[in-house]
């Protein structure tokens, strides 16, 4: 069935028919900020009413007894053990969702290893170039060293072949993500990537021109941009809500935040001596990870909610069983996604690729999915980290070290990346993604100045080159356990189902334009304002940045996709007047004034989420 047939059902079918019109929240204006189970207000009969002619339209017919025992969990999940027909075995696997929540399937901790391959070519590409950076461009004929002839001119070159992939992802390859996925699934478009970051990698190593060279990058951007999309929201579709960030962002951790970039700092580092050749190692051993990626994408399940959307329930659940340790987990979650999905088609449609991105702004609900994705994709890229991802090879000789010192310092950059993207996993989902941010950003902001302000110290003095070392390294710690991890995890569960590849299309399109930015400037700010200015102006957009996600951000863990329709149907002004008025004066009293009795008004109400069963009532 597809989604327009599925906007069109009522409750008989989703578990709604019986709810009264004052029961329903306003996904579009949630002004009471509730976030509601479908299934609240039931009684027992309406509700085994509405599993028998689900099962039946679903051609689930032969797991009806299983259904219903799914559905009353659904509906009510702290008593589970009241409900009739559970079994001792079906009791101890809902409470090890609880005690051993890193308990789950092989398959799905194997999909979200292929969700972290299927970036590791972007960690990796971008510090390969990073490496590169230091011979390239004499081989190619752009020397961009200063004082060499039409240098300003080659520092521009420079900047455009770095920042290749990010324009092409940004304006061609994230906007593939809708139709790939439309057509070819999660699995496909990711298959479909693999290729295209296979090929393109291999012929940067083989490039004989900078045209050539800048051609292929472009090409590698046409595979990045589906794979950014769509990676974290395949990943963000299969887990569970109470681990989804932890095991997400290690699409991030493993690939473009950490390990990838911690592998190509590795790979610059033993290609360094290789004599001329250097250069095209560190671009070509990128598709080095696209391999596995290619071929281990079709071991996975394909996203249950994707074929939901398209109507194809019997084989969602099969992939909800692989997913899930339990027939009982995976039944209880297609029957409370689905009805979810009935709520959510009744107000977002979604039904032409033109529409879909016209209400990325002007639905209200997806409006501010788009806005928070927005400010946390941007932020990503005002925070700097991309400067030094980049180019920390060149500021480092710009420093005072050499060239093997350079790629040396940068290997400790990769590696203190990915070691501290690790706390991560265990805070992202207990802390919060908002928390995580707000903590980081200001810690990210006065280590870039730190390191900017060393540029001061005499060149002669033996502290210099270690100390902008040194801030370089905390920096870094700070940003892996908070806008390292957080912007595509956040970004993959903001959009509703019908809108989440446009949107999620929308989000990396932002963080690689302005990656592309700052590839492409950079070369030129740092002649321009030198490494002082620079590293300066990076730390005030810090501050900007914290400001914005302040008053923009929602919290989004531990709530599954579909009750985030909730909480981005709370209206932007009611949540930034909550942070002003509740949120701040709180944490001065708390934290400042050290007032520990203090107490915080919670701005979401979700009592409603778990709902108590009416016992033989029918409302």
């Amino acid at each position: 069935m597809s989604s327009d047939e599925l906007s069109n059902e009522k409750g008989s079918d989703g578990g709604n028919g019986a709810l009264e019109a004052q029961l329903q929240i306003d996904l579009a204006n949630n002004v009471q900020a509730k976030i509601q189970n479908p299934l609240r207000g039931l009684s027992r009969k309406q509700l085994m009413e509405n599993v028998e002619e689900f099962v039946k339209e679903k051609g689930l017919e032969d797991k009806l007894g299983l259904f219903k025992k799914a559905a009353l969990l659904a509906q009510n999940p702290k008593d589970f053990e009241q409900i009739s027909g559970m079994t001792v075995e079906d009791m101890e696997i809902i409470r090890r969702e609880t005690t051993h929540r890193w308990s789950q399937s092989r398959e799905l901790y194997f999909t979200v290893v292929i969700c972290s391959l299927a970036a590791a070519v972007q960690g990796w590409d971008q510090t390969g170039s990073n490496g590169a950076n230091l011979s390239f461009p004499q081989a190619l004929g752009i020397n961009n060293t200063p004082g060499s002839p039409n240098a300003q001119r080659n520092d521009w070159i420079v900047g455009l072949i770095n920042s290749g992939p990010y324009i092409a992802s940004c304006l061609l390859g994230c906007w593939l993500t809708d139709p790939l996925n439309h057509f070819f699934g999660r699995r496909g478009t990711l298959f479909f990537c693999g290729i295209f970051c296979t090929v393109s990698v291999i012929g940067q190593g083989l490039a004989q021109t900078w045209p050539q060279l800048l051609v292929c990058r472009l090409l590698l951007g046409l595979g990045m941009g589906p794979k950014a999309s769509t990676s974290p929201v395949f990943a963000a579709e299969n887990v569970p809500a109470n681990i989804r960030g932890g095991l997400v962002m290690s699409w991030q951790m493993w690939a473009i935040t950490a390990f990838g970039i911690f592998l190509g700092f590795s790979a610059n580092l033993a290609l360094q001596g290789v004599g001329n050749i250097a250069w095209r190692l560190e671009l070509g051993s990128a598709f080095l990870p696209a391999i596995p990626l290619t071929i281990g994408i079709y071991f996975c399940p394909e996203s249950p909610r994707w074929l939901m959307k398209k109507g194809r329930y019997a084989k969602a659940f099969r992939s909800f069983c692989r997913l899930r340790n339990s027939e009982l987990q995976a039944a209880r979650d297609l029957y409370y996604v689905h009805c979810q999905l009935v709520e959510e088609y009744k107000v977002l449609h979604g039904s032409t690729y033109f529409t879909r991105f016209l209400e990325l702004f002007t639905v209200p609900r997806i409006r501010r999915a788009t806005l928070a994705s927005w400010v946390v994709m941007i932020a990503q890229q005002m925070c700097g980290i991309n400067i030094i991802a980049f180019y920390s090879s060149t500021i480092f000789v710009q420093a005072g070290y050499s060239s093997k010192q350079a790629l040396l310092a940068s290997w400790g950059f990769g590696l203190i990346n990915w070691v501290f993207a690790f706390p991560a996993v265990w805070t992202i989902d207990t802390f919060g993604r908002r928390n995580l941010l707000l903590f980081t950003f200001p810690n990210m902001a006065w280590t870039l100045l730190a390191a900017g302000f060393c540029f001061y110290i005499p060149e002669t003095s033996q502290a210099r080159v270690p100390l902008i070392a040194l801030f370089v390294f905390i920096f870094a710690a700070f940003y892996s356990p908070g806008e390292g991890p957080v912007p595509f995890t956040y970004s993959a569960e903001v959009f509703p189902l019908t809108h989440r590849e446009m949107g999620m299309s929308w989000a990396v399109a932002t963080c690689l334009f302005w990656a592309s930015v700052v590839s492409l400037t950079f070369p030129r700010l740092l002649s321009a304002l030198g490494p002082v200015g620079t590293f300066g102006f990076f730390a005030g957009l810090n501050v900007a940045a914290l400001i914005m996600i302040f008053f923009l951000l929602p919290e989004t863990k531990q709530r599954t996709l579909e009750e985030l329709d909730y909480v981005f149907a709370v209206p932007t002004s009611k949540h930034a007047s909550y942070q002003l008025r509740e949120f701040l004066p709180y944490w001065i009293r708390r934290y400042i004034l050290l007032r520990r009795k203090t107490q915080l008004k919670p701005l979401y109400n979700f009592d409603e989420v778990e709902a108590i069963a009416v016992s033989g009532v029918e409302r």
